[in-house]
Order: C-alpha cells, then structure tokens, then sequence
C-alpha cells in the first residue's frame, strides 16, 4: 500500500506540472495558429504558384501535396529565439520585449514592534544587487525608538532570513512581537507584500526577506543567448579540457559514424535475410525483437565491462545501437514489397538475383533510408550518453563537466551543438535519399 500510495501521489505531482504547463502550451498554440493566419493572408497577396501542387483539387489527406513550408521553420525558429531572449532579458532584444525581471536596486520596508503594552517602527532598508560579487549593506540611521532601523543585501533571485530585532534595545528573547510590516499585520506563517517583493514571517518569528524574482529565468537555469554565444566563442578558440571545440565534436562524430556504419552492413543484410527466408527469419526474429526494446544506455555497463572505458566500448555500444534499426528497417522493406512487380520480373524470365537487383532492392531502398536517419538519431543520443559515463573527449563529455561546475551556458552550447549536427546530418541523408532513390513515393 507504500508503495501504491507513493506512485499515486507521484502521479499526481505529474498530473499537477502537466496542468500548470497547459496556458503556456495554449499560448503557443494561439501564436502558431496566429502566425498561420497572418501567413495565409499575406499569400493571397502574393502571385500564386502554377505548379503540380496547385493543380490538385484534393489536397486535405493527400501526403503528396503537403510538404514542409519553409516560412514555417523559419518563423518557428525566430520565435523560439525571441522568446528565450524574452526570458533571460536578453541584450540581443530591445528592453520593452523582456518579460518582466527579478527586482534589482534599493527599497525598504517598516516594520512594527510591540513590547511592554508599546509600539514602535522602524525601518528597513534593502539592497538587492545583481553582481556577482558580494556588496555590503548600505549603513542607515539607528532612530530614537527602542526598534532600530537596520539594513541588509542580498543577491537577486534570493531569499534571506533577517533578524530586525538584533539590534533593537528590546529583542525577541525581551518579549518583543513583530506585529506588522508596511502597516498590514503579520504573524508566524504569514507574509506581506512590499514594495520589492515579499516579506514573510518564519513559524519563530524571523523575518524571510523575498525579493520579486519576476518572470525571467535565472541565468544558473537558463542563461541568455549572448552568454551562450560568448561561451562558444571562448571554447572555440582556447578549447575545453585541454582539447578544442573542433576536437570534441568530431570524436563524437567519429564514434557515430563508425558504429553507424557497422551497424549498418551487419543490420541491412541480416534484415534481407529475414526477409527472405523462413528459416533466417525464423532464427535471428526472437533475438532481433528482444533486442530491439531494450534501451542503447541499459548496455553501458555491459560493454565497459566487456570493452572498457575506450572507444572500442563506444562503438561496439553505437553499433548495437544501430544494428536491430537497420535489421528492422530492411526486414520491413523486403517484406513491403509489391509481390506484383516480383511476379512480373519472373514472367519476363528474370532470375533470382535479377529480381534481387532490380526489384527487392530497389524497393526496400526507402524503408532502409527511412531506418537509417532513426538509427542515426538513436546512436547520436547513446554517443552522448556513452561520453558521460566515461570519456575524455566528446560533446557527452563536455556537458557532463560542466554539470557539474553549473556551467549551464557549456551544457546548452552542447546542446544546441548537438542538435545542429544531428539536423545537419539528417539533411544530408535526406538528400543522399532523393538522389539515390528518386522512385520513392511514385509506385
């Protein structure tokens, strides 16, 4: 009953994230259909296309006719920018498209202390200050009162309790009961907002001084584009672990290539085989669909133990990581085949191999593609997984050292990088497709 009670309260933690997540994924969806709607309008104005696709008078459902819109992507990708400037307050964007930040300056607050059947105020003046180094609280006044003015200095973002009584003539070990703040009452448990934020009082009756954090990101959780920008151009050029930017990558890239491949030339025959023949199919079917689920990163440890910790162990992983895709993938492309064109090719007298060259072959080419941009995808995930559990080089390893120094501005560079590349190279073998089979999609 732990147990069930444990996953339950879990499940509703999901539950209540995925709630508080649902305006912002309906803004988004507002703003694509926004920007579909101001799209549509603007090509009406423009001179329309005389093109196959034009022609048709069906379209809705037809996969032939719809194809990626360029002005798409590329406000997409604009927007996605602008909203990550928006939400580090960016210097690449003007200040009136920042959302609102964390407070930075001076302020202060009054609060009211009571003892002996008295009252009286005093002020508190606060600090809140955005450099990385630490600055003293500014000096203020004591007053007349038994309650002294005070101050204090905190980084933005940050939360600090404060004892105001410290230096008061009548403390809390006197008697003496915080009983307000800007005039509004306040009591253990409760807070009250100020000018700069919020002051909160502890279960002790501490002040918890809570400066507005607003609705910008902290640079530790997600630093401004510049930040990251200035980061690649550091590592770049001075490098990262002794190794330059150039050097990470393209072991990386090395390691996908290679396991790739040879996943690749075992994996595409294997799946012929099964595709041919009962008895192959029969045979390997049970290993390949066992393999097939289990996950790339369950076979880290498997292999350092069997290969070690240097790339012979990188890519045997990257080429188990590709073998069952690429198996799976020629399988179904075999097995697609029209057996129409098979029996046609045996009624013009064509042998097995003829029908093998110039009808399975051909034929299966798509889904083998199709299975290749997957595979390639799956093993530059593992490649990066692979390279944070050991590595002295590598994009994986580059973002695992800098986790742990809270360098978020390496581990999104990497990121980014990462992304770049692996879209890169998808791109690449899309053309590699429609170059080498230009018969897809055309019966």
């Amino acid at each position: 009953m732990r147990v069930v009670s444990q996953l339950w309260s879990e499940l509703l933690a999901v539950l209540a994230a995925l709630i508080g997540a649902v305006p912002y994924i309906i803004g988004y969806v507002i703003l694509i259909l926004l920007c579909a709607f101001i799209w549509t309008f603007i090509k009406k104005l423009l001179t329309p296309k005389h093109d196959y696709g034009s022609l048709k008078t069906v379209t809705f459902g037809d996969e032939s006719a719809v194809t990626s819109n360029t002005v798409a992507s590329v406000v997409s990708v604009v927007l996605i920018f602008l909203m990550w400037g928006a939400f580090t307050g960016s210097k690449y964007l003007p200040s009136f498209m920042h959302m609102p930040g964390a407070f930075a300056g001076e302020s202060s607050f009054i609060y009211t202390a009571t003892a002996d059947g008295q009252s009286d105020d005093a002020t508190v003046s606060v600090l809140v200050f955005s450099s990385s180094e630490p600055v003293e609280a500014p000096e203020v006044d004591g007053g007349d009162g038994f309650a002294k003015n005070d101050s204090i200095a905190l980084p933005v973002y940050r939360t600090e309790l404060f004892r105001v009584d410290r230096n008061d003539e009548i403390g809390r070990a006197d008697g003496a009961l915080i009983t307000a703040v800007d005039g509004q009452p306040i009591e253990p448990g409760g807070s009250v907002n100020v000018a700069f934020g919020e002051v909160a009082m502890t279960a002790k009756g501490t002040l918890n001084i809570k400066p507005s954090t607003g609705i910008q990101m902290e640079p530790i959780w997600l630093p401004a584009p510049e930040a990251v920008v200035s980061r690649l151009g550091e590592i770049a050029t001075v490098g990262f672990r002794n190794s330059t930017l150039a050097e990470h990558l393209g072991f990386s890239l090395f390691r996908v290539i290679v396991g790739f491949i040879l996943g690749a030339l075992v994996g595409i025959p294997l799946g012929y085989a099964m595709g041919l023949s009962d008895w192959f199919r029969g045979w390997f079917d049970p290993i390949v669909e066992f393999m097939r689920p289990v996950p790339p990163l369950a076979l880290i440890p498997l292999v350092i133990i069997w290969a070690g910790i240097g790339e012979v162990g990188k890519i045997i992983l990257l080429f188990l990581a590709a073998l069952w895709i690429m198996a799976i993938a020629a399988r179904s492309g075999v097995s697609g085949v029209r057996i129409s064109k098979v029996h046609a090719a045996y009624s013009l007298g064509a042998s097995k191999w003829q029908i093998m060259r110039h009808v399975i072959i051909p034929n299966s080419l798509p889904e083998i593609f199709t299975g290749a941009r997957v595979a390639m995808g799956v093993c530059w995930g593992t490649v990066v997984a692979a390279e944070l559990v050991a590595a002295e080089k590598g994009a994986g390893m580059m973002i695992m050292v800098a986790s742990k120094f809270q360098s978020t501005d390496i581990v999104l560079m990497g990121i980014i990088l990462i992304g770049i590349i692996g879209f890169s190279i998808d791109m690449l073998m899309r053309l590699a497709e429609k170059w080498l089979v230009p018969w897809k999609g055309k019966g």
